[in-house]
């Protein structure tokens, strides 16, 4: 009983054993396949890079000093909008009155 008890122990450290005997029971997850649209729509080759190897160079390039420029401008402008924004929905709420309590009848 004791040998039993701990050969099944040693067997519980990864739980690797027991797994994988419950899963050729049938009690373990059952495989899924992926839709057919997400088969479709992954591409292929979506491994990692080895170690040592460089990723291909980027298509897009680097936004140079005047298009940096321009999207913090069109950022700013985006933002004053949004607050401006805000100030009138503060300005709104403010002048709501929240209602008032319900009226309760006294207990008898």
């Amino acid at each position: 009983m004791l040998l039993a008890c701990l050969a099944a122990g040693s067997c519980v450290l990864d739980g690797a054993g027991i797994r994988d005997a419950a899963k050729s029971a049938g009690f373990g997850p059952k495989e899924v396949t992926a839709p057919d649209f997400v088969a479709q729509s992954r591409r292929g080759g979506g491994d990692f890079l080895p170690v040592g190897v460089s990723a291909p160079p980027r298509e897009t390039r680097a936004k140079s000093a005047a298009g940096v420029k321009a999207l913090e401008a069109e950022l700013d402008a985006s933002r004053q909008r949004n607050e401006a924004k805000g100030r009138d929905a503060a300005k709104v709420g403010g002048a709501v009155k929240p209602p008032a309590p319900p009226k309760v009848p006294p207990a008898e």
